[in-house]
């Protein structure tokens, strides 16, 4: 009886899929608001906890940085936020209310890909995400 226990219990195991907090600011180490970290590879099924550190925040999907099959979220301003994103590939990341002061991060679940931004993107948010990629960049080589 007891070896017919074992494989349930592993498969009952939540505790491999991690839980990645990511604070909402005014104000943070890499300038006016911002999320910290700005950029995290995942693994599918992980989930990610958004922070409300400072008021005045949200965390929202921005159209056209979605993976295929990934459904686009949204969280109400100043509320805590857990979303477990599976679909794999890279999503970008918004504070609706500051998206034009490049309030952006990047998540990529699974291995690294390309990641294409999509045109028109606010000139302070396409420099904020132009830092975060080179960031990445830097920490693979």
């Amino acid at each position: 009886m007891k070896y017919l226990l074992l494989p349930l219990m592993l498969l009952a195991n939540p505790a491999l899929a991690e839980i990645h907090e990511i604070r909402m600011l005014n104000r943070g180490d890499s300038g006016p608001m911002v999320y910290e970290p700005s950029y995290l590879n995942i693994a599918p099924g992980d989930t990610v906890r958004f922070l409300p550190t400072q008021p005045g925040h949200n965390a929202a999907t921005i159209d056209g940085m979605l993976p295929p099959g990934a459904e686009p979220f949204k969280s109400k301003i100043n509320d805590s936020f857990e979303i477990t994103l599976s679909a794999p590939g890279a999503y970008g990341v918004k504070c609706s209310p500051h998206y034009a002061m490049g309030m952006v991060m990047l998540i990529e679940v699974g291995a690294s890909s390309e990641v294409a931004l999509p045109d028109g993107l606010p000139k302070r948010t396409a420099e904020r995400f132009a830092k975060i990629i080179a960031e990445r960049e830097q920490t693979q080589n």
